[in-house]
């Protein structure tokens, strides 16, 4: 087993915390921003500093390879993502860049080399929140999106995808795509829920991540006086809307346990106390472990939204903006999380992830697996959002000898 130097674990993430920091001590480092140039510029750094080959390729995903004994083996892939919400928390994501970070240096101080090279890898635009959609760079590199069409994308300002990318030095030259095969991808993220905090599990072995489905829904109705225009005469968007956000609620009890759903935006126009809303925007969002349950979720949403716009006479307009389709982890890595943990002496709970992350893209290329470490409380994208150093140990821990043992360590 390799041990890790808390003390530096702790430093690393310390360090990215500064970048881009909040006054409330919170992360805002949206993709491509400056805050995000300057956390890629400290990460490349390390890279080098480990004696890492980098290479960044045209989505700007920035890796970092530390060779292995055999020429012909093919890389284990460890790493997250390094950009935040725009009030995000500090572990978010960067907590898995770190640990694959501090994997290496530890490997380094106890001169241990592997038959596997290990590669270190910053995913560009993991949130989504400034380019959409999410999981980008990963997306970009399996194929799941096509590259020149992500290129186009835009921010809220208009600024394109590549052009910022540019901007701030990482437009890369390497083809985004794999550039070999991969033996494996881990990666170590925070829950950003509350099972382990609240169960007596020291890490989480995640088994897959469940199914997405997102849509938005606009109402065209009526603006007008809101003093002189009588109920029976309104055509009210927002209450055609407000039909539909207790509606997404009710769906989703109806359709088991392991159903969320959630409205999380709505835009209001013209947004004045004296005007019957005349349109209204809104987003929903659904997820499942079965993706059968996914689409009933969001017929429902589109029958029930049809109905409301009928009883309010208003017009309505349907997109499905994602749809994710339920990923499960490779036995072989789920198995080898597992067995690392329970060497090590932790307690672990098996879970399904409930939030989207690049390992799902990923597992459509190589073997794909997880470790979660605790979020306390079970908050996150929420500068509140803490998991002790203690439990970013314990994670860490576990994700660097899960990595070890599937590059294959040389012994004497």
């Amino acid at each position: 087993m390799i041990d890790l130097d808390r003390e530096r674990l702790v430093e690393l993430m310390t360090e990215q915390a500064e970048i881009g920091t909040t006054a409330d001590g919170g992360l805002d480092r949206q993709a491509l921003t400056d805050a995000d140039r300057d956390a890629r510029d400290w990460f490349r750094d390390r890279l080098e500093e480990a004696g890492l080959e980098v290479r960044i390729d045209a989505i700007g995903n920035v890796f970092g390879r530390r060779e292995g004994t055999d020429p012909d083996a093919a890389p284990i892939l460890v790493g997250s993502h390094l950009d935040s919400q725009p009030n995000g928390g500090i572990y978010d994501g960067a907590l898995g860049v770190v640990a694959a970070l501090e994997l290496v240096f530890a490997l380094n101080d106890a001169g241990i080399e592997t038959v596997h090279p290990i590669e270190v890898v910053d995913w560009t635009n993991e949130e989504g929140t400034r380019f959409q959609p999410g999981l980008q760079g990963s997306g970009v590199w399996v194929g799941e999106y096509d590259l020149e069409t992500q290129y186009e994308t835009t921010d809220a300002e208009g600024r394109r995808l590549e052009d910022e990318l540019e901007r701030i030095g990482y437009l890369g030259e390497t083809p985004a795509e794999p550039q070999e095969p991969y033996e494996a991808y881990l990666e170590l993220h925070v829950e950003q829920g509350p099972r382990l905090d609240r169960s007596s599990a020291d890490v989480g072995v995640v088994t897959g991540v469940v199914g997405i489905t997102w849509g938005e829904l606009t109402f065209q109705g009526e603006a007008n006086h809101s003093g002189t225009t009588p109920m029976h005469y309104r055509n009210d968007a927002l209450v055609a809307a407000a039909d539909v956000a207790t509606a997404v609620r009710r769906i989703a009890a109806s359709l088991g346990s392991d159903t969320v759903g959630t409205v999380g935006s709505v835009d209001v126009a013209p947004n004045s106390i004296n005007v019957v809303p005349g349109e209204v925007t809104m987003t929903w969002g659904f997820r499942d472990p079965d993706d059968g349950v996914i689409e009933r979720a969001r017929e429902e949403v589109v029958a029930e939204a049809n109905r409301a716009a009928d009883r309010e006479g208003v017009a309505l307009e349907y997109e499905e903006t994602m749809r994710t389709s339920s990923v499960d982890f490779a036995d072989r890595c789920v198995e080898t999380v597992d067995a690392v943990a329970e060497d090590l002496g932790y307690e672990r709970l098996r879970l399904e992830s409930g939030a989207g992350h690049d390992a799902m893209h990923l597992a459509s290329v190589t073997d794909a697996g997880m470790v979660f470490a605790v979020s306390e409380d079970g908050v996150s994208h929420s500068p509140e959002e803490y998991t002790s150093w203690d439990d970013c140990y314990a994670a860490a821990e576990t994700l660097a000898n899960a990595a070890v043992r599937l590059a294959e360590p040389v012994t004497d």
